[in-house]
Order: C-alpha cells, then structure tokens, then sequence
C-alpha cells in the first residue's frame, strides 16, 4: 500500500492530502526506468571489459589457432623461397654457364605480381586481417611465378643440352683412319713442300699415309655435302657438313661409300683411302672448316687419344716435312 503523503497550508494552518497526478506518476516511473537503463548498461560494459562471453572465448581459441597455423604456413613459404633461390642459382651460375646461355635476370624472376588490384573483390569485403590476408597471398603468387619461370627455364636447358649432346656428337673429334700406333701422320697443317712444285706452300689440311683400300671414318656426325671426282686436285674428295660451322674433306680416295645427301654417325665408313687427283702416294688429305675457314685438324683430335697420345700428335704435326698431295 502507497504511503499517504500531506503538505501544510499555510493559508488555512492545515495539513492537506498531497494530491498524486498522472502526469507525476508517469514521470516518475521514467525517471526511475532510465536511471535502471544507466545502470545496466555501466554494468554491462564493466562486465564485457574485465569478463569474456563464452562466444567471445571461442573466438579468441579459434583466432589464436589460426594465428599459430599462420606463422607455420610463412614459416613453410619461407623454406620454399629459401629452396628457389637455392635452384635458382644453381641453374644461373651451373645449368646455365655448362650450356652458354645468359642467366635469366633478376627483375623478371622477381616481376610484380598486379599490387593490390588484383584482390580488388577480395578489398570489397572489408576483412578484419585484411593486410595478413592480403600480404600472404602475394607472397604466394610471387612464389607461384617465381616457380613457373624457374620450370620454363629447365624447359630451356633440357633443350639446350639436348642441344649440347648433339653438338657433340657433330664436332669432328676423332681421327679418319685408324692410326693406334700414330705413325700415320705423314704431314700438318702449315707451310710445306708441295711434292710437285717443290716450294713451301701453305698444306691447308694433314696428310695420312696408308695402304690402298684403308677404311675411312666419318669424324662426327653429318650430312654428306659433297661426293665428287677431280683429275687434279683433291681427286675423290668427300665433304661432310656437321652443322654447327664444321665442314670436314676427305681427299686423293679411291672409292665412295655414300652419297650426297647421306646422312652419317662419327665413326661410319664412308670410303677409302687412295692416291687420286695431285697425289704422290696412298694417303687420305683431312681437312677441318670451321665457319668457312680451314683450321689445323689435330687440335680436334681429341675423343679417341689421351693426353700423352694427343701430345706426340702435336709434335709429329708441328715437324716441316713435305706433303703427300
């Protein structure tokens, strides 16, 4: 029951009946229920600073993990950048300098990915960790061109070794005929004396003396240029194309085992040693061109000797004898 409330009256020296209106009550039940809002709502606010909801908690947890997970994740894209850049300079200063190419440069390898544009969608939704995202996947696109230039670049070298064996394969790097003993090397290349004229002349080639009929070997894979027959000269002379800038001749033969256009393997017979053309003797006149210039044969003569072999060449090739033809 509501306490009965009286005031004094002065005019009538009495104490009169406090009189409750509507208005009076309604304010004072709004006064009362703003004061309780203030209240709660201090409440509540201490109570979120120092207190975590069971939501908020979880959160936290699952925040927490990710965050752990996060720093295993660089931790895994750090090693493979490290494991890149290990490949990367294996491949520029050994893959690369073994097959002469020129390293690839570093502002392609390390080429801008498009900035922040690219995530343009992403940007739009207005994440939390905008930035960790953002930065994390940048990283991986970088790594991600980083690997595909490297992948293009072993494309690049496996075709260039391929490149390389072939290239091998064509150098003329073996003697014409077999000469095991080396005591076939009847003359160099230099000046000697032409066994007609009489008089030194430059001998463009090395002359092999042997028996009739001695085989003659292809001294690097080819395509047979030329298979003719001179009266002078050169007489049965064969001229093989290697590719690469090497033509090799073979002169003064006496008969052909291929024809033109034949292609050929190092070591193939491709006919026979003769005494054809300007020619005093049985032998096989072997010439090496290189880029349309005639160089001294015995400094390819280096897959079927050793060093003491290769050496005692030199030195038979170096004495001023005269020419065979």
């Amino acid at each position: 029951m509501a306490r009965i409330k009286y005031y004094y009256d002065t005019e009538t020296c009495k104490y009169e009946r406090v009189k409750v209106g509507t208005w009076d009550i309604v304010l004072s039940l709004l006064g009362f229920l703003s004061v309780a809002t203030v209240i709660s709502i201090v409440m509540v606010l201490v109570y979120n600073t120092y207190f975590e909801s069971p939501k908020e908690a979880m959160l936290k947890k699952e925040n927490e993990e990710l965050r752990l997970y996060y720093d295993i994740l660089n931790g895994e894209m750090e090693g493979a950048k490290d494991m890149l850049a290990a490949l990367q300079k294996r491949d520029d200063d050994i893959y690369r300098v073994i097959n002469e190419a020129e390293p690839i440069p570093q502002t392609i390898r390390e080429g801008g990915i498009g900035g922040s544009e690219r995530y343009k969608k992403l940007l739009e939704q207005g994440l939390e960790q905008q930035e960790l995202i953002l930065g994390t996947l940048q990283r991986i696109e970088a790594l991600k061109k980083q690997m595909y230039i490297q992948t293009k670049s072993y494309d690049e070298i496996v075709s260039l070794a391929k490149n390389k064996e072939q290239m091998y394969a064509s150098i003329p790097a073996i003697q014409p005929v077999t000469n095991k003993e080396l005591t076939r090397l009847a003359s160099g290349f230099g000046r000697r004396v032409d066994p007609i004229y009489k008089v030194r002349r430059m001998h463009y080639g090395v002359d092999f003396s042997a028996p009739r009929g001695t085989p003659i070997y292809a001294t690097g894979d080819g395509v047979v240029k030329k298979v003719k027959t001179n009266y002078g000269g050169y007489g049965k002379e064969i001229l093989i194309d290697h590719g690469y800038g090497y033509v090799t001749r073979y002169a003064h033969m006496s008969e052909f085992n291929v024809k033109r256009g034949q292609k050929v393997k190092r070591g193939e017979c491709i006919g026979y040693v003769g005494s054809t053309g300007k020619s005093t003797a049985p032998h096989l006149h072997y010439e090496v061109i290189k880029d349309n210039k005639k160089v001294n044969p015995v400094h390819y003569f280096y897959n079927d000797l050793n060093e003491e072999e290769y050496q005692k060449i030199l030195e038979l090739s170096a004495i001023e004898n005269q020419s065979l033809g």
